[in-house]
């Protein structure tokens, strides 16, 4: 495999209906090697963003997993997941969540005990929920985590979506085009503006208390431009342009459990006003149903804020299913 397991963590794979392989770390073991284990009733499913892989989680699964199970997958096209000539839409990877969901209730004893899932969607992860939620429902989740992605990336004349909540650098069709030909022809420029603008430190650098060491800078350049580096481009930028264009608002007021929107103060990304849309939209039906939480880092507020991340995580999934 491209990627080995992250320490705690194990390899496993599973089908989709089209025949993709769709790999994800595990915590626990599934199929005939899944134990008795009082973790694994409660599933949290961490989804990485654009152009990422489960190795995004690295500082995240050994909390998260001491009392819970913990499964991340690569999506389609990133990481160790199956590279397909088409399936480069939201919907496709959607589909694939509910895939790899049916997998994981039957591989723990059968599909004979009852699993919550709790899944938390970083950047288009949010996305792949809210198109699951279109799609399919929220029958599959006690809760929803969306983590620093607006419901629309482009700007729009319905509801006033302008540059105060759409995407801060991809918003129109000229901006989107603009972005494909740099995933395409200059890759690994790309992926270091990524980070550019992904990394809250580098995005609006804070002297005074980001006390960041140059050895730090480096290695978390290498890092994230090495995941990205494993995927096809021309395949993302067609995924990028699905992406940019769907408006999930009305899908999001279909949303009937609790929900927790984290946003990052020095994203790179989109305005917060953007973000508290989710919010608004949950609550357009349900008032009390949503809250957001504004980290002090960028849109990889799970990466720069580990601790607080995995804290919030773990007190959301609690009250969610207990």
């Amino acid at each position: 495999m491209a990627n080995e397991a992250e320490p705690g963590m194990e390899y496993a794979t599973c089908k989709a209906n089209d025949g993709c392989t769709l790999a994800f770390q595990t915590s626990l073991p599934v199929g005939a090697e899944a134990t008795l284990d009082a973790r694994y009733a409660t599933c949290i499913l961490l989804l990485h963003g654009f152009s990422g892989s489960s190795a995004y989680f690295t500082r995240n699964f050994s909390a998260l997993s001491e009392d819970h199970w913990v499964v991340a997958p690569d999506m389609r096209g990133h990481g160790n997941s199956g590279r397909t000539r088409g399936g480069y839409h939201v919907a496709r990877l959607a589909t694939d969540l509910r895939e790899l969901i049916a997998f994981l209730k039957q591989a723990y004893l059968n599909g004979e005990q009852k699993i919550q899932f709790v899944p938390v969607g970083c950047s288009i992860g949010a996305a792949v929920l809210w198109t699951y939620v279109e799609l399919f429902g929220c029958d599959d989740f006690k809760g929803f985590v969306f983590v620093d992605q607006a419901p629309l990336q482009d700007r729009s004349p319905f509801g006033d979506w302008d540059e105060s909540r759409a995407h801060l650098g991809c918003y129109d069709e000229a901006t989107m085009q603009a972005a494909q030909r740099a995933w395409i022809y200059n890759p690994a420029g790309t992926h270091a503006d990524l980070v550019q603008s992904c990394l809250g430190y580098r995005y609006a650098p804070e002297p005074e208390t980001d006390d960041i060491s140059d050895e730090r800078w480096r290695s978390d350049e290498e890092f994230f431009t090495r995941i990205s580096a494993l995927c096809d481009h021309a395949w993302l930028a067609k995924l990028l342009a699905d992406h940019t264009r769907y408006d999930h608002r009305e899908a999001i007021e279909d949303i009937s459990v609790p929900t927790l929107v984290m946003a990052g103060r020095r994203t790179g990304c989109f305005p917060l006003e953007g973000m508290k849309e989710t919010v608004r939209r949950v609550e357009t039906s349900r008032p009390g149903l949503a809250r957001m939480s504004v980290f002090d880092s960028g849109h990889w507020l799970f990466y720069e804020e580990p601790d607080r991340f995995n804290k919030e995580i773990i007190e959301f999934v609690d009250s969610c299913t207990t």
